[in-house]
């Protein structure tokens, strides 16, 4: 990774840290002459410093003392499609998204940590300004689902360590997801092997979201390798919301179209209005459609019939999330030693999800105790 400052711009102790393959703590030790660092530490560190040509001033010679005890979370707020009023409220109930707040929280007071927690609207022309006003009172910034383009996320990351959520691999800091690729391909094995169903649909989140892409991508290949025939594409473009849903099956059967019979949507609240327009059409699920979602909200084993869906550990991904923040920034962190792994070059940490099988693909109702997983 090139750890070179953009031209003119001045050096950072991240840009160090990044240059060293060290911590932030670890550049902080060896400014200040403390907790004596190992030797090659030392060496690549002040080797760092002469090839960025950084000058420490009194704050970062300080940082590993002078923590703010502060991490922002930055989330895009969702305004759902509208559908004539049943989910009109539906953006101030952002459950996926909350839950991974929880999460974060939960694990951060552990630390002794707080949270600055603020929602953006993707079309503010001065995004970038006030996510790096947000940074400004942080010790490090925890970023949801496009929150920032990867240039944006690349200037932050310059100011406060940064970790993103159901990014895209391969970004430019450190991301924390679900694994959507595996899942949907059983979830796409499950609904034309099992089921024997041939015509199937996706319906799509946000069109620049990586998890959509993901699943959108390892569902419809599935079933292509499998001889189906699966419908994507503008008819089927939603935004993962439950409005969404509800006017992409209205739209269909005003068309005339023919339904398929499955549809697997990028997320439970897509499926939820995608249930409730085929029910006001007098159209039975799984009989007529059978429906499924992803991620396993508390609502969808409370469906009638029971949602299809993929479980992810969704508390689980923001309570990872702060962990790994917290390792780029804590003045708690490890000497380093040669083997030590960079904490400062990005990893793509991908979290198990597993397929949960119940009415609305056309298997028996769950009986079985409910599974979904909080941290406490």
């Amino acid at each position: 990774m090139d750890a070179r400052p953009s031209s003119g711009a001045t050096p950072t102790i991240y840009d160090v840290a990044r240059r060293a393959g060290v911590s932030i703590a670890s550049v902080s030790r060896v400014l200040n002459g403390r907790d004596n660092p190992r030797p090659a530490t030392r060496d690549r560190v002040l080797k760092a410093i002469s090839e960025l040509g950084f000058v420490p001033d009194g704050a970062a010679r300080a940082l590993s003392s002078r923590l703010k005890q502060v991490v922002g979370v930055v989330f895009r707020r969702v305004y759902g499609t509208d559908d004539g009023g049943m989910f009109e409220d539906e953006s101030e109930s952002l459950l996926f998204g909350d839950q991974i707040n929880r999460g974060i929280e939960i694990v951060a007071q552990r630390r002794g940590y707080d949270l600055l927690v603020s929602s953006v609207n993707i079309d503010e022309h001065t995004l970038p300004n006030r996510i790096l006003t947000i940074a400004g009172k942080c010790d490090g910034l925890i970023l949801h689902d496009q929150v920032l383009s990867p240039a944006g996320i690349a200037s932050i990351a310059r100011t406060v360590p940064v970790v993103t959520l159901a990014g895209a691999e391969g970004g430019p800091v450190s991301n924390v997801r679900g694994d959507s690729a595996t899942s949907m391909r059983e979830m796409a094995r499950h609904l034309v092997q099992d089921h024997g169903y041939r015509r199937l649909a996706y319906i799509a989140g946000h069109a620049d979201s990586p998890d959509n892409i993901v699943r959108g991508r390892s569902f419809a290949s599935e079933v292509h390798a499998l001889g189906g025939e699966c419908l994507t594409g503008p008819a089927w473009q939603g935004d993962y919301s439950a409005g969404s849903g509800v006017q992409i099956v209205r739209g269909l059967i005003a068309l005339g179209a023919t339904l398929p019979r499955a549809i697997a949507c990028a997320n439970d609240q897509t499926a939820l209005g995608v249930i409730y327009a085929l029910a006001e059409h007098g159209l039975d699920v799984p009989g007529d459609v059978a429906v499924t979602g992803f991620d396993d909200l508390p609502f969808a084993r409370h469906l009638r019939p029971q949602l299809t869906t993929v479980r992810q550990p969704i508390q689980e991904i923001g309570a990872k999330a702060f962990e790994v923040l917290h390792s780029m920034i804590s003045a708690d962190a490890p000497q380093d030693s040669d083997a030590v792994q960079d904490s400062n070059t990005p990893q793509d940490f991908v979290l198990p999800t597993r397929l949960v099988r119940r009415e609305s693909c056309g298997c028996p109702p769950d009986s079985r105790p409910a599974v979904w997983r909080q941290i406490s």
